[in-house]
């Protein structure tokens, strides 16, 4: 007859980790596909006034950024301090917008051209002219659906 030895001791197995790699770049991966990163970095000042009523974009790949402000410290004593217009990663004049603009339908497809947003990010401080002017340079190249960024919060009347 064979003997059976009891174990004193019983210990629980050891974790496997031969499966680790596999989890750390599946989430390596997912990291990698859901975030974005900036697209341009800013070369002005842009601190949006704030609007009571606003809403989100739904569609943020569809939109495309206009940004204008002054220059940040590190540009002024090239440009100044007047207002500039910044188009991805430099600062452009208003004619050269709808070149800016054909250049963004041309990178998307045909199907969402008619749903793309140009969101204006001005700031608070700069003054209508510059505005009104960019804004007649979008309606010539037919760049009709514009937003304007803010920040939420209540106008202090001063």
């Amino acid at each position: 007859m064979a003997r059976f030895k009891k174990k004193l001791g019983s210990r629980s197995p050891k974790i496997s980790t031969a499966s680790l790699p596999d989890i750390v770049f599946m989430l390596l991966f997912f990291f990698m596909v859901t975030t974005t990163i900036r697209d341009a970095s800013l070369k002005v000042q842009v601190k949006p006034p704030t609007a009571t009523e606003i809403q989100k974009l739904e569609k943020k790949s569809l939109v495309s950024y206009i940004y204008v402000g002054p220059p940040t410290q590190q540009y002024q004593a090239k440009f100044g301090t007047e207002p500039r217009i910044q188009l991805n990663d430099s600062y452009a004049s208003l004619g050269e917008v709808a070149q800016f603009v054909e250049m963004e339908r041309k990178q998307r497809d045909e199907k969402v051209v008619p749903q793309m947003t140009f969101s204006l990010k001005i700031d608070k401080d700069v003054k209508m002219g510059i505005v009104t002017d960019l804004k007649q340079e979008l309606r010539k190249v037919n760049a009709l659906k514009i937003n304007y960024s803010t920040k939420k919060g209540s106008q202090k009347t001063e």
